[in-house]
């Protein structure tokens, strides 16, 4: 059987120094330095341009080891390292034995020769990703477009260099994100040893599924050094099944066909129980077993609908026979330095996502494939994973080293994702296509008129070889069954000027911001729906505790160097400013600030995703920009870097609920009241209208019965203004939506006639008490007046049922606090410790 052995007491050192120093693997050089104090904590004020020289040296990493008695008989002895950062060179006792440049690729070598029984030494060194790419850009001899490459950043003025590097590409900065040029051994480095035969590789294909029949190929992988006969075995679900298979030495596939009677099916949230099933695969001599490996995969139809329609062709994800309609965001990677995120970190995400009512998560191209545990999660909460493959907002080179790294990268990826019944589709690129916008003269980025003719068709023939050539291919030989999209957003592959996407295309995917980039106003988020919008965003700061872990008191104005230094957006600051006069009264001081800036944000999210999910089935899923940080910083972010929910992540919980009221306001005199509904059951009940003064005062109310097909919604009712209002000041009137169904919990929303900024509004006294039931501790808070977007904060770390919510006198809201350990493990007590409670007006001047 395989047997394999961790490295350990790793040391590290600039190549040019004498002194080796402790390191942690996996990690890499700058998290090293920083625990030993060498460098300041790069997050911290404005520390990051300090940092800066770290890329530009050359790094060595260096262990030394004994192999253990069962492992050095064994015939085989591999070296493997699952993550090199990324240009090394690794020696075993002095010999050279591989040479990596890829990040994102495995890397194995074969050491059976080289090592001894004790006393080995292994050494990786990391040559400078910077000093090794600047000759590449000085060959090209013209640059290639990176407009989020912070060069000037790390002291190279406009010598971008990120795209020569199959590496991390926000590590080199983002918009949102610093610039930390990493190296350093960023996945599992062991020693692997096996005798005869292996299996290296379990695929369970899914031909055809479906609630009566599972029929499914096992791909089984296997290395032997000598021909030999033998039988393959899988057992999953209570069965088994066999077949011979006469190996001849080097590796092969045997295809093994199963099927599964009226399977379990994985269901994303909201539609069913994400059931997954084990699948052990063996290597049989009579009935002993050489080889043994085990695969977890959940069984399910997927397919991404493109059907021409009236309005242009549909968009939309069809599992299990179900049109779902997709409710998310964009992921990005959740810290600068990969490697400080632990499993706990990745549940909280993922949790959040859930409880969120979301069923999808895009995988980003400007970060890297992420770790097993992310997708694990997934599969396990029934999150859909839209994965963007590692390239974004750039031109990359064509030559056939590039090519041919990235080919390695792409098979290795796709290779250990596909088991994961959580990702859905494989993207080519993040924005690239409209970007460079190749059929129109003067669309896209402006990017194509730094080229003359000739380097426009090099560049742009490059950008087909990797995404409607190389990487479709890899995903159709590696991962059948599963849609391969070239770029995000597009409209089709059509080779003309109808393939770019624009926010008004009625095909494809659409990537919206015109509101935040163009400063147009929310109420575009109704005007621009797409068939499936994949990213729109707005931003707003962390809340006052989390600025205040990377500034002091006097860093706290909106122009001071370091709030600069954490918006990496050039005109954020000033976006979110200029946003607020629109839409919000003014804050009285710089923590009030932060706190309207989030209310703004949460309000640009609720207006978009909501007038997409009231335009379904045209519109089939909404994912907006961004789920997460990778450090602390003023972003389009609903959680920021320490985990903590924005105003944002609470509202979107509620917009992204399974049944939901939804009001569009956008007509002049007129209030329309949807709902809309994603589950697979009839929605049956009371809708319940109020028209209530913020004293309180109910002047009027109505109810409509409900009833609405599964998977659906439609206009319920249309309000007329003069009729409804009936002389009440619409400045000081709400409109209460409540709907009532049977046997499930209510909903409910609130609609105001006038801009939040010319709302009314007084200084609430909120009663707040403490009770327990069986479901555990609850605070019921009251209010003599109307209190709007009411702002629980607790001592301790974690989420409460609902916050950000308006508070309406004679109707009590009872909310419930999880702490981040209870959210995890079941059956631990959650205590907020000290709350605070406030509301709009203590924030306002």
């Amino acid at each position: 059987m395989n047997q394999s052995q961790r490295f350990e007491n790793w040391t590290f050192k600039a190549c040019e120094d004498q002194e080796w120093m402790p390191a942690q693997v996996p990690g890499c050089v700058h998290t090293d330095l920083l625990r030993l104090g060498h460098i300041p904590d790069p997050f911290y004020g404005t520390n990051e341009k300090e940092v800066q020289w770290i890329d530009k040296k050359d790094w060595e990493y260096q262990t030394t080891f004994d192999v253990g008695a069962g492992l050095y008989t064994q015939d085989h002895l591999e070296l493997v390292f699952d993550g090199l950062d990324t240009y090394a060179d690794v020696y075993v006792n002095e010999v050279h034995v591989l040479s990596a440049d890829n990040m994102f690729r495995v890397w194995k070598a074969d050491v059976k020769a080289l090592v001894k029984e004790k006393g080995n030494v292994l050494c990786v060194r990391f040559r400078s990703p910077i000093q090794e790419d600047l000759p590449k850009l000085e060959k090209l001899g013209y640059a290639l477009p990176a407009s989020n490459d912070q060069s000037d950043v790390g002291g190279l003025g406009d010598k971008r260099v990120s795209i020569f590097a199959r590496k991390a590409p926000y590590h080199y900065g983002w918009d949102w994100g610093p610039r930390f040029v990493t190296s350093g051994i960023w996945r599992e480095a062991r020693l692997e040893g096996w005798n005869d035969v292996r299996i290296t590789d379990v695929f369970i294909r899914q031909n055809e599924v479906n609630a009566a029949l599972a029929s499914l190929t096992a791909m089984v992988e296997v290395e032997t050094s000598q021909a030999m006969d033998t039988v393959i075995r899988i057992g999953a679900a209570g069965q088994c099944w066999e077949i011979a298979a006469a190996l001849q030495p080097g590796t092969q596939t045997v295809e093994l066909p199963i099927s599964i009677q009226a399977p379990k099916l994985w269901w994303s949230r909201g539609l069913g129980d994400p059931y997954r099933y084990s699948f052990a695969a063996e290597v049989l001599q009579g009935e002993r077993a050489l080889a043994e490996a085990e695969v977890k995969t959940g069984l399910r139809s997927i397919r991404l609908v493109r059907d021409q329609d009236e309005a242009g062709a549909s968009f939309y994800f069809e599992l299990n026979g179900v049109a779902v309609f997709a409710k998310g965001a964009n992921h990005i990677p959740n810290d600068s330095f990969i490697t400080e995120v632990t499993r706990e970190r990745y549940l909280h995400e993922i949790i959040s996502a859930a409880e969120s009512n979301m069923n999808m998560l895009r995988v980003w191209g400007g970060g890297f494939y992420e770790e097993d545990v992310f997708y694990d999660l997934c599969d396990e909460y029934g999150i859909m994973v839209w994965q963007d493959f590692m390239f974004a907002c750039s031109m990359y080179p064509g030559d056939e080293a590039f090519l041919n790294s990235v080919r390695h990268e792409a098979i290795d990826n796709v290779k250990r994702l596909r088991n994961h019944p959580s990702i859905v589709l494989w993207c080519g690129n993040n924005e690239i296509d409209s970007a460079w916008a190749h059929y129109i003269e003067n669309g896209g980025w402006g990017w194509k008129k730094e080229y003359n003719a000739e380097q426009r068709e090099r560049i742009w023939a490059d950008y087909e070889a990797i995404f409607h050539h190389l990487l479709p291919e890899v995903v159709e030989a590696y991962a059948p069954g599963i849609d391969y999209w070239p770029s995000s957003p597009i409209v089709s592959l059509t080779g003309d000027e109808k393939q770019h996407a624009h926010p008004s295309t009625s095909e494809g995917d659409i990537h919206y911001w015109g509101v935040w980039h163009n400063v147009e106003p929310f109420e575009h988020y109704n005007v621009y729906v797409g068939r499936f919008m994949s990213e729109y965003g707005f931003q707003s700061f962390p809340e006052y505790k989390s600025v205040r872990t990377y500034a002091e008191e006097e860093d706290l104005a909106l122009e001071s160097e370091v709030m600069l230094a954490h918006q990496k957006n050039g005109a954020g600051n000033r976006l979110i400013k200029q946003y607020m006069d629109m839409y919000l009264p003014e804050p009285k001081d710089f923590p009030s600030f932060l706190y309207m800036s989030q209310v703004l944000q949460a309000e640009a999210m609720k207006t978009a995703i909501e007038a997409h999910r009231r335009r379904k089935p045209y519109c089939m899923g909404t994912l907006y920009w961004q789920m997460n940080d990778c450090w602390p910083v003023a972003s389009w972010a609903g959680m920021d870097y320490l985990g903590r929910w924005k105003a944002m992540q609470y509202y979107a919980k509620r917009s992204f609920s399974d049944v939901l009221i939804s009001v569009d306001g956008t007509k002049p005199d007129v209030t329309e009241v949807y709902v809309i509904s994603d589950q697979l059951k009839k929605v049956h009940g009371q809708l319940k209208l109020r028209l209530i003064g913020f004293d309180g005062t109910v002047h009027r109310e109505e109810t409509y019965e409900v009833e609405l097909a599964p998977n659906s919604g439609e206009e319920l009712v249309s309000l007329n203004h003069a009729e409804w209002l009936q002389g009440h000041d619409p400045a000081a009137t709400l409109l209460r939506l409540e709907l009532s169904q049977h046997g499930e919990a209510d909903l409910v929303q609130e609609h105001y006639f006038v801009p939040t900024k010319d709302l009314e509004l007084k200084l609430a006294s909120i009663k707040v008490t403490g009770g327990e039931d069986e479901q555990g501790v609850h605070l019921v808070l009251e209010s003599d007046v109307l209190a709007k977007q009411v702002w629980i904060s607790s001592q301790a770390e974690g989420v409460f049922s609902d916050n950000f919510f308006d508070l309406i006198p004679g109707l009590p809201v009872k909310v419930r606090f999880t702490s981040r350990e209870a959210l995890q493990h079941a059956g631990v007590i959650s205590d907020p410790g000290t709350v605070e409670v406030r509301s709009m007006c203590d924030f306002i001047q």
